[in-house]
């Protein structure tokens, strides 16, 4: 439902832009933090940042946080026939750490660039999704596809789909947010 509202008319904690190919939600997703960040609303999180490298299989790919432009290079260079996972898991449990730091100041979302393979099979920033969530806070994310089932059966049904349109995902955020803040003053 692209208005960010189940069944019962509360916005879900958990909205998701489903994509086959990276680039539109990875600008979706770098779009909205700004303008919310521009709103006043305290965001923080990571956005990808994919580029092509001459001479090797894949480009490269950094994670950003939002708040300080720190950046990290998550894939390792295996060179130009390298078949096997990229992932460099020393550069991703270093994101992790940080990020799960950056949720104790309990902001009004965080922003995942991903929930993947890694996050399915119980790493990569999972435990970044799992404190944002025990503390309340709402996330967006987006999710590949192939990892779809995955997301659902970790989301339990309190996840929301949304187009990749900014827009859409901004007044998401904005109800997200707004639902967040009521729970935790009556809490």
């Amino acid at each position: 439902m692209a208005d960010g509202k189940g069944a019962t008319g509360e916005c879900k904690p958990l909205g998701f832009i489903p994509f086959m190919q990276d680039d539109a939600a990875d600008r979706v997703l770098e779009t909205v933090a700004r303008r919310l960040i521009a709103k006043g609303y305290r965001v923080e999180g990571l956005v990808q940042h994919a580029e092509n490298v001459e001479g090797q299989c894949c480009g490269a790919v950094d994670l950003e946080d939002i708040v300080t432009g720190k950046r990290w290079q998550i894939m390792q260079a295996l060179g130009a026939h390298a078949r096997g996972c990229r992932l460099d898991f020393n550069a991703l449990s270093d994101v992790a750490v940080f990020a799960e730091v950056r949720i104790r100041t309990q902001p009004d979302l965080l922003i995942l660039n991903r929930f993947g393979k890694g996050e399915e099979r119980g790493g990569g920033l999972r435990s970044v999704f799992e404190a944002a969530f025990v503390a309340d806070v709402p996330i967006l994310t987006s999710v590949k596809q192939p990892y779809l089932d995955g997301w659902q059966a970790f989301s339990g049904g309190l996840s929301e789909p949304l187009p990749a349109d900014a827009e859409a995902v901004l007044t998401w955020s904005c109800k997200a947010i707004g639902e967040a803040r009521r729970v935790r003053d009556v809490a």
